[in-house]
């Protein structure tokens, strides 16, 4: 999911297991719906399956399926397994989706967020290469405990999946465990499905018993054996979901950094899936980016920043600051402490200061907001300098309004724009004035009261006060 590959497979869909609860995430909402990095995991394994060429994959949904197909849109079909009867029956409710495909199957369960297009795509290639009924995705691992084993033959084939709970205490000693990841011909799925049973222990329908029916009918079941770690990760619980989470953002950072982006502490950074960084941009401690970022290079990025679903340009500096659904351009210095509100858009070489908030407003080229100012619903020209203490006041108690300052406007320190008002190119706005009016281009904008000095007065202000107190 992280190598954006280019691969394509003629014949091949897959089947997401995404129906289960999840009791042991002690939550309202769908295990599947969880994220991880950002992302809910079973779209994590949706684009890793998608990236080997599987155009719309099936996700089978059950507890809260309605929200899983509103998070996942139409790019998927789904199957519906209203009650669960295990891993078997989920796949019987998306066969009536399999009935025109004469290929290859894969069957992947919604909450391995860790699994990678090139373990899928290596799957598949052992599967069609050994001209198989089914291939088994297996793995050996020290401690085999909870995990079902795979009983192979002297030569290597796959004989039968035994789960840990039925399976014997020779059986337990098996070191070679089902990754629950699977390959099947089309048509012998389809030809298997019905035949499975829920004799067990847990009265459920296993896809694991199809090995046992398709050798019985002499098809051939062959073992991948993959090394991949992060093939054997599935998440039950909020624990399992944090290390989950912490594996991906180091398979992540890893790989940003060999790209030619410094991060100074890989244990303090979080970065999602969908960001890219430029070549020579630095990550400093404590710095969140999330949803689709794009960084261009020659950054420099944090320390304490949140960046949300934003573009930011070459050679841009931001340090301490929350920025969502933003675009800044080239050359950029935001910060220290600011927070830029969605639909802000800065313009090449613009300075924000120390704690300058700005909505939904464009600033053109060379705007200066040096520090402690509120801008909303607005448009600033090129060059303008907007004063210490300066707010652009959008709001009057019931709608939002817009005010437009020109370019090469000063806005002295201290000035309330109250919208809706227009100021012309080249003007200046004196300290301490709220504007109510429109200020034509080269003219100056007073909005304040006359001063007026009163001789003795404070002196005589003070002596009454003690007078009072003592």
């Amino acid at each position: 999911m992280w190598a954006f590959l280019s691969m394509a497979n003629a014949s091949i869909t897959a089947i997401i297991l995404a129906a289960g609860k999840g009791t042991r995430m002690k939550s309202d909402l769908p295990k599947g719906l969880h994220e991880v990095c950002g992302v809910p995991m079973v779209e994590l394994v949706g684009r890793a399956v998608k990236e080997i060429g599987v155009e719309k994959p099936i996700v089978v949904v059950g507890h809260g399926g309605d929200q899983i197909q509103a998070k996942l849109g139409a790019s998927y079909d789904y199957a519906w397994q209203h009650e669960q009867k295990g891993t078997g029956h989920a796949v019987q409710m998306a066969a009536h989706l399999l009935e025109n495909l004469n290929g290859t199957v894969l069957v992947v369960p919604g909450d391995a967020p860790l699994l990678s297009s090139e373990t899928l795509q290596n799957i598949v290639r052992v599967h069609e290469e050994a001209g198989a009924s089914c291939t088994v995705a297996t793995a050996f691992v020290q401690d085999p405990t909870g995990y079902g084993r795979v009983v192979t033959s002297e030569s290597g084939e796959c004989l039968a999946i035994v789960e840990h709970k039925d399976a014997t205490p020779e059986q337990k000693k098996i070191q070679n465990v089902n990754t629950s990841l699977y390959c099947f011909n089309s048509s012998d799925l389809l030809e298997g499905l019905p035949h499975l049973s829920n004799n067990n222990s847990q009265g459920e329908f296993y896809l694991t018993d199809m090995i046992t029916y398709l050798r019985s009918v002499s098809k051939k079941v062959v073992a991948a054996p993959i090394e991949e770690e992060g093939a054997l990760v599935g998440v039950n619980d909020r624990w399992q979901l944090a290390e989950a989470s912490k594996q991906l953002r180091l398979i992540l950072l890893k790989k940003i950094a060999l790209s030619g982006v410094t991060i100074i502490d890989p244990d303090s950074v979080f970065i999602g899936p969908d960001v890219e960084i430029g070549h020579n941009t630095t990550i400093h401690p404590n710095v969140y980016l999330e949803g689709k970022v794009t960084i261009g290079s020659d950054c420099e990025i944090g320390p304490a920043t949140r960046i949300t679903a934003s573009q930011i340009g070459n050679g841009t500096t931001i340090l301490f600051c929350n920025i969502a659904e933003s675009k800044l351009g080239n050359n950029v210095w935001c910060g220290p402490y600011c927070n830029l509100r969605p639909e802000t858009v800065l313009g090449d070489g613009v300075k924000l200061g120390d704690f300058v908030e700005i909505k939904k407003s464009t600033l053109a080229t060379g705007v200066k907001v040096p520090h402690l100012t509120y801008v909303g619903d607005a448009e600033i020209g090129a060059h303008t300098n907007i004063g210490a203490g300066a707010i652009v006041a959008n709001y009057d108690g019931f709608t939002k309004h817009h005010t437009t300052i020109g370019e090469d406007v000063f806005v002295g320190t201290g000035v309330t724009l109250v919208a809706p008002v227009n100021i012309g190119d080249r003007a200046l706005l004196t300290a301490g004035s709220v504007i109510t009016k429109d200020v034509p281009a080269d003219s100056a904008g007073f909005g304040r009261a006359r001063q007026e000095n009163k001789d003795g007065w404070a002196s005589d202000y003070r002596r009454k006060k003690q007078s009072k107190t003592n």
